[in-house]
């Protein structure tokens, strides 16, 4: 009777979770919604050559089965999201749709509230709800999900659906993400404490009493924040290039920089917005008039051109097909095109960057992080031409491009990178990051004393230039 009553409970657990879930899209819908993402990424997706067109098409002809097999609207969208997850790109992605009750309460818990970052490739409980902080330390590290040691229940639950351009923000990701769910989900978690000590939990996923933080470290971050660390070393941080607002904050401080004999520039926590907007701050550290950012290509689909192409191989490309008066260069553009190979290359150019204020020519620092992206890189590759500047910290979140949004059924969002962007002189820096001049990768231990290695890194290294 035991062993039945527990078989009952857990089936109607389950039928409580599935009656949440909006079951609306019928399987013409979902086989649409699977078409057009791979319609849209076959055509414009910039980096397909990567995968290679024949996988990708492998990989829809097996997705077909999956969606249509999927219970419910949710189960949908996470197929369409495991299915973006394998073109690796941190700009190509699908959302779940806005106000249809497949929100995800990511860190509720009932009685329990947990955030948890990848920290030194360890998944670290970073903040809890104040009430359960003696019982479960900051510090903590979960070492076991639903039976499973951590790293094997994210390869296999939790990394899939992540679409990153560099496998350690796929790490970052997948950490933050260990224990999403819908309410009523359940999880077993095995915990090992900082002295050691393993406990374990039962979790469910439910609405949580309000109930402060620990530890309460939340700083309503601005567009910029500026301040005096010594004398005549200044800090400001650039918080977003997203609001041209930013500009206007940085030249009110303009002469406080002034007055400075080093200065660090914090990216840290820019997610990027408009490369533009970082140029027009970029243009006070440097004499130089003009500044070469990120060269960039996109692909080029010409129907006719496709079309020739299809009657070619490899082997036309190396003297041209001469028989029908093509010659290489042209055989070469129609095969490329059929293959899905053919790209524009955008008129590279400098930036020119005038103002008539006082130059800030004094060793500088850039600090960098795992969040440092998109426009923010953008903002690096042009200050890489500047010597007096100097990158400090981890690598950049390594993604960066113009995404193609369209709309999938039910409301949800799909969108495809459309644009790459590299190094002037050709180097790739997205699903690499960008390498600073100086490394320095935080541990826990720098978390749970609240020190911070990078900006200790960067005044040792300006106190060092200003000497």
């Amino acid at each position: 009777m035991k062993i039945n009553f527990i078989v009952l409970l857990l089936t109607c657990m389950a039928f409580s979770i599935n009656a949440q879930i909006p079951n609306t899209l019928s399987a013409v819908e979902k086989i649409y919604g699977l078409s057009k993402f791979w319609q849209e990424a076959n055509y414009n997706f910039v980096y397909l050559s990567k995968l290679g067109k024949k996988a990708w098409d492998s990989s829809y002809t097996s997705m077909i089965t999956r969606v249509q097999n999927t219970k419910n609207d949710y189960e949908y969208y996470r197929e369409l999201q495991r299915f973006c997850a394998l073109l690796k790109d941190g700009h190509t992605t699908v959302s779940f749709p806005q106000n249809r009750g497949i929100g995800l309460m990511t860190s509720s818990f009932g009685s329990y509230r947990l955030f948890t970052e990848n920290i030194n490739e360890k998944v670290i409980i970073t903040k809890i709800n104040a009430g359960k902080k003696e019982e479960i330390p900051i510090g903590s590290e979960i070492i076991e999900v639903n039976g499973k040691p951590t790293l094997q229940y994210i390869q296999e639950n939790v990394a899939p659906y992540v679409a990153s351009s560099t496998e350690y923000i796929r790490e970052d990701i997948s950490a933050q993400r260990l224990l999403d769910g819908l309410e009523g989900e359940n999880y077993t978690v095995k915990i090992k404490k900082p002295d050691g000590k393993l406990i374990e939990l039962s979790l469910t996923h439910q609405a949580s009493p309000k109930e402060n933080l620990y530890p309460d470290r939340e700083v309503k971050q601005g567009l910029t924040e500026f301040k005096w660390l010594s004398t005549g070393l200044a800090y400001i941080a650039l918080n977003s290039f997203d609001n041209e607002k930013i500009i206007a904050e940085f030249e009110q401080v303009l002469p406080e920089l002034g007055k400075a004999k080093a200065i660090i520039i914090d990216l840290r926590n820019n997610g990027g917005g408009n490369s533009y907007t970082g140029k027009q701050i970029l243009k006070y550290f440097t004499e130089k008039e003009i500044l070469y950012g990120s060269k960039s290509r996109t692909r080029m689909h010409i129907a006719a051109y496709k079309a020739y192409g299809s009657y070619l191989t490899a082997n036309d490309t190396v003297k041209g097909k001469t028989e029908w008066g093509m010659n290489k260069e042209e055989t070469t553009r129609y095969y490329n095109m059929h293959q899905g190979n053919y790209y524009h290359e955008f008129e590279y150019s400098g930036d020119t960057l005038q103002t008539n204020a006082k130059k800030i020519i004094i060793p500088t620092a850039i600090l960098t992080g795992h969040k440092t992206a998109s426009a923010a890189e953008d903002f690096l590759i042009a200050a890489d031409q500047i010597d007096h500047i100097t990158k400090i910290g981890q690598r950049t979140y390594g993604s960066t491009g113009q995404p193609f949004q369209f709309e999938l059924p039910g409301g949800s969002i799909g969108q495809v990178c459309t644009k790459q962007d590299t190094y002037p002189d050709g180097r790739e820096f997205v699903g690499y990051g960008i390498k600073p001049d100086i490394e320095v990768t935080p541990t826990l231990n720098d978390y749970l004393q609240k020190k911070d290695p990078v900006i200790e890194a960067a005044i040792k290294h300006l106190k060092e230039k200003i000497k």
